[in-house]
């Protein structure tokens, strides 16, 4: 199942069929959290709001869980290309991803409250250990380095020290932390390079 899942997964990065029903069943899921409590709705309460039917839901997730994670997941990335993230130049990617990170929590305040509650980890983390393991493949890496261990420490840091920086009375801007944030995750990158 899962492997059918992710080999679909690539045809829906462009069939506009399948991008169009996942856009819409996010869509209804963020409706129904404006109403509802997220443990309260139901896969087919989802399908009903999208307009779609209960089988279309079960062709793109699993379960309800899996469709908040990528809606979380679309949001964040979103942000990052609004931000034109490229490891194209290396330079202040890492203090940018960072900055994502931390504009993605604060900006999830105004989301429903239920947002706010869900273990986020779980979308991010993976998104910017992806960002980080696209920039490694474009480097060198010292002998004996694992570019995905490197990718998931370096995204685990960032989101810990994010959420330490959002959970923060009083907190500093995000630039400064973000600043920070490079300071202290770049000499894992520096360590595995050549």
């Amino acid at each position: 199942m899962v492997e059918t899942l992710q080999s679909e997964s690539a045809a829906g990065a462009t069939d506009p069929r399948i991008l169009r029903s996942r856009q819409m069943l996010m869509e209804a899921l963020l409706r129904l959290l404006t109403r509802k409590e997220f443990d309260d709705i139901s896969v087919q309460e989802i399908a009903d709001e999208a307009t779609l039917n209960r089988a279309t839901f079960y062709l793109h997730y699993r379960d309800k869980n899996a469709l908040l994670h990528a809606m979380t997941a679309a949001r964040f990335r979103d942000l990052i290309a609004r931000r034109g993230l490229s490891f194209t130049n290396c330079d202040g990617a890492l203090r940018a991803i960072a900055l994502g990170v931390c504009d993605y929590l604060a900006e999830t305040t105004g989301c429903p409250s239920q947002l706010t509650k869900t273990p986020l980890e779980g979308s991010i983390i993976p998104v910017v250990e992806g960002m980080f393991q696209e920039g490694a493949a474009n480097h060198a890496m010292a002998p004996g380095s694992d570019a995905k261990l490197l990718a998931t420490t370096a995204a685990w840091a960032i989101f810990g020290a994010a959420r330490r920086w959002y959970q923060t009375p009083d907190r500093v801007p995000a630039e400064e932390m973000a600043a920070t944030i490079e300071a202290m995750v770049k000499p894992i990158f520096s360590r595995a390079s050549i």
